[in-house]
């Protein structure tokens, strides 16, 4: 069984303190997981996916931010470990690939370097909440075995333009929407669209497909 990391979906709480007359605010930031600094720590796992997480999080941890201290850049170890033969792939969402007002701001990065589209500049969304329904291309590869031609519809996705590299697998409109390549010895996969609410309406995950489609994206990757 494959040992998959997924990394994002973290979270902050804001907590109001009212002491007679006068009210105060404190926040927390939360993540699930500790995300590993070196190549070396990201070796316990077959696949890595990040999903709605910014840049900044992983190239400021704590210790940085509030102790500065150095600690070493974990988006150059998430490179450097996928072309040493791991599996990865970015998942959409209002922090990932450029996001929105380019929050996400992964241009220009390591991580960036091995991902099989090229993102744009600025906030890359496209909201369509008219519906959009992605489709196959026809191209065969193992991640979309099986899955039927058409997919329920989506309300909204991350536009980037795909590496000559790269498989397109799927599209939406005019616009890559499931892309899977390779980098150095690794495999890296794009899918341009959350996966939940509220770009991934009910019907998206309650498609028949949709294990299907993760099940094989993570066994692919994974090798």
């Amino acid at each position: 069984m494959a040992r998959v990391l997924i990394a994002g979906e973290s979270w902050t709480t804001t907590s109001i303190h009212v002491k007679g007359f006068d009210s105060f605010t404190t926040v927390a930031y939360e993540e699930g997981v500790d995300f590993p600094h070196t190549v070396d720590g990201l070796r316990a796992w077959d696949v890595v996916l990040l999903s709605d997480i910014g840049s900044n999080t992983l190239l400021i941890p704590p210790a940085t931010f509030a102790r500065f201290e150095a600690k070493p850049n974990r988006l150059v170890a998430v490179r450097e470990w996928v072309r040493g033969g791991g599996g990865f792939g970015m998942i959409g969402g209002y922090l990932s690939f450029q996001g929105i007002e380019a929050k996400a701001n992964y241009r220009g990065t390591a991580v960036a370097e091995l991902l099989p589209v090229e993102l744009q500049i600025g906030d890359d969304r496209v909201e369509s909440p008219d519906e959009g329904s992605p489709v196959l291309t026809g191209e065969s590869h193992p991640v979309v075995d099986g899955l039927a031609a058409e997919w329920p519809a989506i309300l909204g996705y991350q536009r980037a333009a795909a590496r000559p590299s790269g498989s397109v697998l799927a599209r939406v409109g005019p616009d890559p929407l499931l892309v899977a390549g390779e980098f150095g010895d690794g495999r890296t996969l794009a899918y341009m669209t959350d996966i939940g609410p509220h770009w991934a309406p009910p019907a998206f995950l309650a498609w028949d497909g949709y294990a299907r489609l993760w099940d094989q994206a993570v066994r692919w990757l994974a090798g």
